[in-house]
């Protein structure tokens, strides 16, 4: 494989560089390189976290980092103009275009006449899957279990756990980093226990209005029979897999129930697998971690 030099980049543009999921070594030579040659490096932080100390290093290797959060990234105004003139490489932990946010911007650039180029890192949604043990085909939507925003709780997230079970699926669910949901800084990653606390007041909100769920069509007679058959069914006991720090020295993997979930540290981003009825190949895997 050739290194990627200054050469082989245009003199200006935007550059979505993949981090991978917490550490150098596990970033593309090309990926590193890519961030290397820019004109100015923004770290995007508001969607996942990099260890300080790793990022430290990067830093020292590749050059100053500058950390931007959600309005700089949704309304990407300052990024463009620097493009416009200058190389920019805009870092992002995992792959660039895993998050929905990062495909509007590199669609908001080539609107705006900027080359946009991608390199492409490690995901946390396919380092996961299978790292536990489970097969990566049977693996329905994702979802990221959020805080409670003022009081608000969503459902959502538990309306794809619930849907992704009634189907024989398993789910990742991320954990959230900002408890104000403003992506703007002052982030707390969200612990198992008040992922467990999350869970716990999604299902009584769930449990109370899922009576006044529509059932128009085939679909949203489908989704509300799976949400019955969720609710009905004891929360705390349910099976889970609690992934920390994936893809860094200090990764953890434990398999347990949602109740447990208040038991256990976890480490500094977490997510959540929801294993579907396992194969006996998945269930011998997932044992490993008990």
């Amino acid at each position: 494989m050739t290194a990627v030099n200054r050469v082989d980049l245009p003199k200006t543009g935007l550059m979505l560089v993949g981090m991978g999921p917490g550490k150098i070594n596990s970033m593309t030579i090309e990926a590193k390189n890519a961030a290397k040659s820019a004109d100015f490096r923004r770290y995007e932080a508001y969607t996942a976290l990099w260890p300080k100390g790793e990022l430290a290093k990067l830093e020292e290797e590749i050059g100053d980092i500058e950390m931007v959060m959600r309005p700089e990234v949704e309304s990407p105004t300052e990024l463009f103009e620097l493009a416009k003139n200058h190389l920019v490489a805009l870092l992002i932990v995992g792959d660039p275009l895993q998050a929905t946010t990062h495909v509007d911007i590199q669609l908001q650039a080539i609107d705006a006449g900027i080359n946009c180029m991608v390199f492409h890192g490690i995901s946390i949604t396919t380092l996961v899957t299978g790292a536990v043990g489970l097969s990566n085909y049977r693996f329905g939507r994702q979802t990221t279990i959020t805080y409670p925003y003022g009081g608000w709780v969503a459902t959502s997230p538990l309306e794809v756990i619930a849907a992704n079970i009634f189907q024989n699926q398993h789910t990742l669910a991320l954990l959230d980093l900002d408890p104000t949901g403003a992506g703007t800084g002052k982030q707390i990653p969200m612990q198992p226990k008040d992922a467990y606390e999350s869970l716990g007041l999604m299902k009584e909100k769930l449990s109370s209005t899922i009576s006044d769920m529509p059932e128009d069509n085939a679909v949203d007679s489908l989704k509300k029979l799976a949400l019955k058959s969720f609710v009905n069914t004891d929360l705390d006991s349910i099976k889970v897999v609690i992934c920390a720090d994936m893809g860094t020295k200090d990764e953890q993997i434990t398999y347990s129930t949602v109740e447990n979930l208040k038991n256990i540290a976890g480490g500094r981003l977490n997510s959540l697998i929801f294993p579907a009825i396992t194969s006996e190949v998945e269930e011998k895997a997932l044992l490993r971690w008990q």
